[in-house]
């Protein structure tokens, strides 16, 4: 089967790209060893964050929120995107020193979406939040979306332009023959003029197949939720010394996280909960909310992410081959630069170029360092 361009990986980056290069009609199939959402992006948290965003990404993302708020226009969906912004707590006036160092660093950089709030506005905000923080930071464009009703939108828009998505297709071989990419699957074989490796945690072994190699490590993130509860709590959560996600959907259930890790067997894609530490992350919530002492938690998950040893992804052309390109290794972070990752890699095998600065993204970046 042969297609203008052959994209690794089923997941929201995977999706975000194929409808951005149809946009520009090319034609895309979309291989993905699973089915489409299977790992990262059908199991985050759906945090549409700008803020505390590592320095190289800010351009990324700020171009990212814009396009979140004009979501429905791009993909016929307002995936279920929310913004009623984010906060980081500030526990006590190490903290707050803490936070107002990266507001400075921010503003410094000649940005303004995130500013320090005082005590005051935080319970005016939040007002069912325990008494004794002192203040926080915030970003008032922030929210959420349902990553799975994302992945969703973005496929079926990709679809509708031509886009073709292929489930169950492992990639087994990865040859350049002339000016044609050969894509051997435990389906069939496919043919295209460009590559694209959005394959997630399993990005560093299509690269490898390119003779790049990339420290991936594969990682698997957990997430617990609630029953439904009235509502209490509008922004997203976190904190300036703890590890924590908290955010109220739109149904009353609350997502929590915080990076915290789970059991991952890699080699057999399996999960498990690692229960002690998620307690450790219910009493965090409790410090800041303690009326939900009796609250029950009704599932607990983790997904699959590729997470780089500098937490920032791969967004670049092969250094290797022709016609080839990555993006890949989010860390934990995508989903808010879904859409703009879709554009800039578009961008790149279309015209060979970008607005955007993409050198801290480059894939030979640990080379160099360990060079």
């Amino acid at each position: 089967m042969n297609s203008d361009v052959i994209i690794i990986g089923g997941g929201l980056m995977g999706a975000s790209c194929a409808l951005q290069l149809s946009m520009r009609g090319l034609q895309c199939i979309v291989l993905e060893k699973d089915s489409p959402g299977r790992h990262a992006s059908g199991a985050n948290a759906g945090g549409l964050r700008q803020l505390n965003r590592d320095p190289a990404e800010i351009p990324l993302t700020v171009e990212a929120a814009k396009m979140w708020r004009n979501i429905e226009a791009l993909v016929d969906s307002d995936c279920d995107a929310r913004f009623p912004g984010q906060i980081r707590l500030a526990e006590n006036k190490q903290d707050l020193a803490k936070l107002q160092q990266r507001a400075d660093l921010v503003t410094q950089l000649g940005y303004h979406h995130e500013e320090m709030i005082g005590e005051d506005e935080l319970y005016q905000l939040v007002p069912t939040l325990t008494p004794g923080c002192v203040g926080g930071l915030i970003c008032r464009q922030d929210g959420y979306g349902r990553p799975y009703h994302t992945l969703t939108a973005f496929r079926r828009k990709a679809e509708s332009l031509g886009a073709q998505f292929i489930s169950d297709a492992k990639v087994q071989s990865i040859q350049q023959q002339g000016e044609s990419w050969q894509i051997n699957t435990d389906q069939e074989r496919y043919s295209g003029g460009v590559l694209l490796n959005c394959a997630g945690a399993w990005a560093n072994q299509i690269a490898e197949q390119l003779d790049e190699t990339v420290p991936l490590e594969p990682r698997a993130l957990m997430l617990m939720v609630t029953e439904r509860l009235p509502h209490f709590v509008d922004p997203v959560l976190g904190a300036a010394s703890r590890k924590l996600s908290f955010k109220q959907m739109q149904n009353g259930t609350v997502i929590i996280g915080g990076a915290q890790i789970a059991k991952l067997d890699f080699a057999r894609e399996h999960t498990e909960i690692d229960w002690p530490t998620m307690v450790e992350c219910a009493k965090t919530v409790l410090r800041f909310f303690p009326q939900l002492g009796d609250v029950r938690i009704v599932r607990a998950w983790a997904g699959i992410e590729a997470i780089m040893p500098d937490n920032i992804p791969v967004i670049d052309a092969s250094q290797t081959f022709a016609n080839a390109y990555h993006a890949f290794g989010f860390s934990a972070h995508g989903y808010q630069l879904s859409p703009i990752i879709g554009r800039i890699m578009a961008g790149l095998i279309t015209d060979g170029k970008t607005d955007f600065p993409l050198h801290p993204f480059r894939i030979n970046r640990f080379q160099t360092e360990n060079a």
